[in-house]
């Protein structure tokens, strides 16, 4: 499945299907979106992007093996 910040903005598709997968988390950057001023939107989004991304194992150089 596909995080958040993976889904396409531009696809109305893909739009429609994060919605449905990330229901809170959607209505949240809506509001803020609403409230916030299109460049301060744009900067706290990739902002919280790239900390998202920096986050995920599958950012990682390492590569994850079972331990026996």
């Amino acid at each position: 499945m596909k995080h958040f910040f993976d889904y396409d903005l531009n696809n109305p598709q893909e739009r429609m299907e994060r919605f449905q997968n990330y229901p809170e988390l959607s209505k949240f950057y809506i509001a803020l979106r609403e409230e916030l001023s299109q460049e301060e939107y744009e900067k706290l989004y990739e902002a919280e992007k790239e900390s998202f991304k920096a986050l995920t194992p599958a950012n990682s150089p390492k590569k994850l093996q079972w331990i026996r």
